[in-house]
């Protein structure tokens, strides 16, 4: 059977950020690649990036394709170099090309936004809950918050230029009140909600995730939020609805929930090709092809051994979660959670946490479909 093709393509056009977050996957765990690639991607890696796109595209004639703008902070790329690649995929790939970016907000302003809005880019926003959380853990190199620069860009984007306002993302921290947390989220009206699990893995275990421990602090704070949700949706929270996706018969549509293998390609600033920058978190080798956009079309990532295996779902999954009976759902979690300093043949280190979540879910649906009308 042929490879599935690739459909997302994560451009690294920036490799650093003018925040330091404590939790950040790029900055703080396995991956170091960024010290030694350039802070911008030149204009020569931009255009043999399109036009490898344009290749893939035309090699399974594809409808449509997405390039996600991404770092480090995507926007200290700066406006004008930002037009220019927009401009270099939609003269180069014979399809349409959705075009996104995902941000922490801070460089925002009234010009910039009129320009995303021009060139029809989706705009995602990083922001983690209320003010006072968001600038514990959301801070600028000199420690100092960034919510007030965060909140004036979301003002902007909420307002004339919502068309773009693609959504938040938001990362659990356990500390926190999860309804508090998600209401203050709502403050903004955002068309969707997501709320990500802090990256790490048995070697480098992410906070109050003991290794081993069957404690489910993660499962709590999200089946706290997933009642308050489930009972008046009124806004889209993506992992709840591909929870429900999955438990109900369905294929989710994200990274981590089901068994959908993965349709997403990494390039970084200096051309390089990677599985995935979230993979690099656990170790650099276990993102790395080999590939290069000068030299390499994206067909020849489809055959690399950490690409089959990135995207062989069940397959690629250790004993323990082949036999799992939330594993059609759970779908083992992301890969860069199951690294245990050599390899990935574990469950994820939020195995107690996914099962309890998804078993609430999958139970709190069957109450309601077996409840009488």
């Amino acid at each position: 059977m042929a490879a599935r093709p690739f459909r997302q393509f994560v451009v690294k056009v920036h490799s650093r950020c003018n925040l330091a977050c404590d939790y950040c996957y790029v900055y703080k765990l396995g991956d170091t690649g960024w010290r030694s690639r350039p802070r911008a991607m030149s204009p020569v890696v931009v255009a043999h990036t399109a036009e490898r796109v344009a290749r893939h595209v035309r090699s399974h004639t594809l409808s449509d394709v997405e390039v996600v703008l991404h770092g480090g902070e995507p926007l200290l790329f700066g406006a004008a170099r930002i037009e220019s690649l927009v401009h270099a995929f939609r003269e180069a790939v014979p399809a349409r090309v959705r075009f996104s970016v995902q941000t922490n907000a801070t460089l925002l302003d009234r010009s910039l936004l009129s320009l995303l809005h021009a060139l029809d880019v989706r705009v995602g926003v990083s922001v983690d809950g209320d003010p006072e959380s968001h600038d514990r853990r959301r801070v600028r190199p000199d420690g100092t918050g960034s919510w007030a620069a965060v909140a004036a860009g979301l003002r902007l984007l909420t307002g004339e230029f919502r068309p773009v306002f693609g959504g938040l993302l938001c990362v659990v921290d356990v500390r926190t009140d999860p309804v508090r947390t998600y209401r203050s989220l709502r403050e903004f009206t955002p068309p969707l909600v997501d709320f990500l699990l802090p990256h790490g893995n048995w070697s480098a275990p992410p906070p109050d995730r003991v290794a081993g421990d069957p404690a489910t602090p993660y499962a709590d704070w999200l089946i706290a939020l997933f009642e308050h949700w489930y009972r008046a949706p009124e806004t889209r929270v993506r992992l709840f609805e591909e929870l429900l996706n999955v438990v109900l018969g369905g294929q989710s549509g994200v990274e981590g929930i089901g068994s959908t293998p993965s349709a997403q390609i990494v390039v970084e600033t200096d051309g390089a090709i990677s599985v995935s920058d979230i993979l690099a978190s656990s170790s650099p080798a276990a993102a790395s092809t080999g590939l290069h956009v000068l030299r390499d079309d994206f067909d020849r990532a489809l055959a690399v051994p950490e690409v089959v295996a990135h995207r062989a779902g069940r397959a690629a999954l250790s004993a323990t979660c082949r036999s799992c009976d939330v594993v059609a759902a759970c779908g083992g979690g992301l890969r860069a959670h199951r690294f245990d300093g050599t390899g990935f043949d574990r469950p994820s280190v939020y195995c107690p946490d996914l099962h309890r979540l998804v078993s609430h879910v999958r139970d709190r649906v069957a109450a309601d479909l077996a409840a009488p009308a």
